[in-house]
């Protein structure tokens, strides 16, 4: 393939060889359920994963958490299947499954041997369309969900990570916490989840996306009789749902600093502002400045607050990105009564960057990583497997690994200093976790 590869939603059926001579099939149903696969040449396994574009996000007021709460529910049983039938269905065969909610979608995954892939989609496909968010198992999933979200409560980075993306995002609904807090868990009905379901989990929003060891034609067979036997109305044509519409978002916030205090050994810090879209034609750049930056042992981050200051253990830096908004974020975990001269010097490393620009020697390791890094991911169905979900559902196209370095190779320092200076010139926001005074940053927020 030379480019990328678009994949428009009202095109029926797509073929193309990808890096590594793997084949990339795209079939889109007349119900509007769309199916990608990659067959991987000497591959024995597959992963599969059925995809739903909704997140947590898209929750409106009376049904927060119900995207996660739903992700549990799913399960918990079908007429056909128990929840133990489910679980033994994997188990049985060495399989591996399980669930991911997001703030912009949710997947339900399973990896098997190649010879189990049509059980896979069996189990899956009822799963998703024959649920039944019996009564009782509601209430019980309650008690697990809010034990779930307890043990993220003790973990401080988790709570410095959510409040992070609070600071940075304000009241937009990406910066709400993708499993709700413990009064929307206590909250949330039945019925309200029933609803979600039945809102959000119809033909049009199914993404089925496999790969491996897997012959395309065989597999939409397998899905369309699945579907057929499923719950859903598949006698409808229509086209799939429509993406989003990756607009930049207008998030009015300034200036913002969480402090969480709890007695700890250490503090738990987040510094940032906000980031790039998913969709920004500048999101290999930012992989690169973020890669220099904070991206590994040899990244300023690691080498200023680390090696040669001794200030902290894990420091590094990360930059999410959505449909219609992102962050570019710092995180170190230090003593406490150090975390403001961390924070300063995180900040000023960054203005650093974006005034000095990048030295030839820093884009040559940070080619080297990302390049390796990917190669070495798609040695894995599961990357593979997401690559196409998020291809599909977020970017509207698939770049293959000799299009992903073809893009890494236009980078250049310029561009990297540039998209540093943009990030230093907007609002920086805190979020810190730990035994920590209310002045702790008032070099970079006032209190």
């Amino acid at each position: 393939m030379n480019g990328a590869v678009d994949f428009p939603l009202d095109q029926a059926e797509l073929s193309f060889r990808a890096a590594g001579d793997a084949l990339v099939r795209r079939t889109v149903l007349p119900s509007g359920v769309r199916i990608l696969s990659e067959q991987v040449p000497g591959a024995r396994s597959v992963t599969v994963g059925y995809w739903i574009a909704v997140g947590s996000r898209d929750e409106q007021p009376g049904h927060f958490g119900s995207t996660h709460f739903l992700e549990h529910l799913l399960f918990k049983g079908t007429p056909t299947r128990s929840a133990l039938d489910i679980a033994i269905s994997f188990d049985a065969v060495g399989g591996e499954h399980n669930a991911m909610t997001a703030k912009e979608y949710t997947c339900y995954y399973a990896k098997v041997q190649d010879r189990d892939l049509g059980m896979a989609i069996d189990v899956l496909t009822d799963m998703l369309t024959s649920s039944q968010l019996d009564a009782g198992e509601f209430e019980t999933e309650r008690g697990v969900i809010l034990e779930e979200l307890a043990m993220a409560d003790d973990d401080p980075a988790d709570v410095a990570n959510e409040r992070f993306f609070e600071a940075v995002l304000g009241k937009h609904p990406l910066g709400r916490p993708i499993g709700g807090s413990a009064d929307d868990i206590r909250g949330v009905t039945r019925t309200a989840v029933w609803e979600h379901y039945q809102a959000n989990y119809r033909p049009q929003d199914l993404v089925v996306t496999v790969a491996g060891a897997v012959d395309h034609d065989q597999l939409v067979a397998a899905v369309t009789r699945a579907l057929e036997r499923s719950g859903w109305d598949l006698s409808i044509a229509q086209a799939p749902v429509s993406r989003r519409d990756g607009v930049p978002a207008e998030i009015h916030q300034g200036q913002a600093l969480t402090i969480i205090k709890r007695p700890l050994e250490q503090a738990n810090l987040l510094l940032g502002m906000s980031g790039l879209l998913a969709t920004d034609d500048r999101r290999v750049t930012m992989s690169v400045l973020t890669s220099i930056f904070g991206g590994g042992m040899s990244s300023r981050l690691f080498q200023e607050v680390r090696e040669k200051r001794g200030l902290a253990y894990s420091v590094y830096s990360f930059a999410p990105g959505y449909s219609d908004a992102g962050l570019f974020g710092m995180y170190a975990g230090c003593t406490p009564a150090k975390a403001g001269q961390v924070a300063e010097l995180m900040l000023s490393e960054l203005h650093r960057l974006a005034d000095g620009g990048v030295t030839n020697d820093e884009m040559r390791r940070a080619s080297g990583q990302l390049s390796g890094a990917s190669a070495l991911a798609l040695e894995d169905s599961d990357t593979r497997m997401s690559r196409l979900g998020r291809s599909e559902i977020t970017l509207g196209e698939f770049a293959d690994l000799d299009e992903v370095l073809r893009r890494l190779a236009l980078v250049t320092a310029a561009d990297v200093q540039g998209l540093a200076a943009e990030l230093v010139s907007g609002a920086v926001s805190i979020s810190a976790v730990g035994a920590l005074d209310d002045d702790a940053f008032a070099a970079i927020i006032p209190s």
